[in-house]
């Protein structure tokens, strides 16, 4: 949501632009097949349709970032340093995400 507007060139990221969060209440087979098969096609089409390298390895990297400075936060809950958009996630993930499942 922040973006990385400090990077130059193709590192730069001005932030605020939406994502999109899947949150099951379990992984199955079935449940992973077509989230492959549902991002797939979403990275194709949205390339096509815009025009762009849909598999851009700097954003690969900042999600890559970004999912390490958030693993922490997961464990401890201490969620008051982020962003609401971010804080409003993890909040669900540990309200549901958490609980073992059979």
């Amino acid at each position: 949501m922040v973006g990385r507007p400090e990077s130059r060139g193709h590192s730069y990221f001005s932030g605020n632009r939406p994502s999109t969060f899947l949150v099951l209440d379990r992984l199955d087979p079935a449940a992973f097949g077509a989230l492959i098969a549902l991002y797939e096609h979403r990275v194709f089409t949205s390339g096509a349709i815009w025009g762009i390298d849909s598999f851009d390895q700097w954003g690969v990297e900042l999600g890559k970032v970004l999912a390490r400075e958030l693993e922490p936060l997961l464990a401890d809950g201490h969620g008051d340093r982020l962003d609401p958009s971010t804080a409003g996630l993890l909040h669900h993930l540990q309200a549901h995400g958490t609980k073992q499942r059979d």
